[in-house]
């Protein structure tokens, strides 16, 4: 069952130059900084209500952070969804013929398990499911 939407993923160049906007302009404070080498990228988490920004910078041009930004440039990348147990909700989807990314969950940020769901079958959304544990 999907609980909340857990963050709002965006990529961007610079995480010094975001992180001036988002917490010495509009004031909101960053919870954590750390690099998921796996995913080639650097990522903070930015609580506001209860959801939360991700900011991601790539540590890697051939990441796939890295790679959307060369074609799209700086933006909003996924939308995660908090669900109770992601690997139900990825046999569900499977199930529905949903194209997924992951089909079994990989580590992401905070040590959650994650999985991403194909945009061809989200009308151009990237959506990320993230575990409530």
């Amino acid at each position: 069952m999907i609980k909340k939407i857990n963050h709002v993923g965006i990529a961007v160049s610079s995480m010094n130059e975001s992180l001036k906007l988002y917490s010495e302009i509009l004031g909101l404070k960053v919870t954590g900084v750390e690099t998921i080498e796996e995913q080639k990228v650097k990522s903070a988490m930015i609580p506001i209500g209860e959801s939360r920004i991700e900011l991601m910078e790539s540590t890697d041009p051939e990441g796939p952070v890295g790679k959307f930004i060369a074609k799209r440039g700086e933006g909003i990348h996924h939308i995660s969804l908090e669900v109770d147990d992601i690997e139900k909700e990825l046999a569900k989807l499977n199930k529905a013929g949903i194209e997924l990314i992951d089909k079994k969950p990989r580590v992401g940020a905070d040590g959650k398990k994650i999985a991403f769901v194909h945009p061809k079958s989200t009308h151009g959304v990237l959506l990320e499911l993230s575990s409530s544990k």
